[in-house]
């Protein structure tokens, strides 16, 4: 069976280091198991840094500067990365998330992970499916592609 190509947007690794007992959290075991392949640009990669370093967030996880470098060096292995060859500006309604999305499309990805699946209404010109990570660890679970 063919494995599924996904984008975590930035909310699902800042949602997974906030709490090991959610869908996000499942979806990082699954992904180090290599149950699906996880696309990665350079922009999504320095975004979620700088969302994963926010002190708030550092607080609530108890985890460190350092302990989050060592999840992104662990992360990159884990991820295919992505080259952003075109660009397609302005498409998403936070102008921020258009990288997500062209890390999707530069990856030719299957899904599209993320909390603010309203921000992404023009995946769907894409043919690219948006999903939220509950939904995305159920066909995981349930071996769908």
């Amino acid at each position: 069976m063919k494995r599924l190509r996904v984008v975590l947007d930035t909310n699902v690794l800042v949602a997974a280091s906030r709490s090991s007992r959610g869908a996000s959290f499942a979806l990082l075991r699954m992904l180090r198991e290599g149950r699906f392949t996880a696309l990665a640009s350079v922009p999504l990669l320095l975004e979620s840094e700088a969302a994963l370093k926010r002190p708030e967030h550092l607080a609530v996880g108890g985890r460190t500067v350092a302990m989050t470098d060592a999840f992104l060096d662990a992360l990159c292995l884990c991820c295919e990365p992505v080259d952003l060859y075109y660009l397609w500006r302005p498409r998403a309604r936070d102008p921020a998330d258009d990288m997500v999305l062209e890390t999707a499309l530069n990856g030719r990805a299957d899904r599209l992970a993320t909390f603010n699946t309203g921000d992404f209404t023009a995946a769907a010109r894409f043919g690219l499916a948006l999903v939220h990570p509950r939904e995305l660890l159920r066909q995981l679970q349930e071996g769908q592609s």
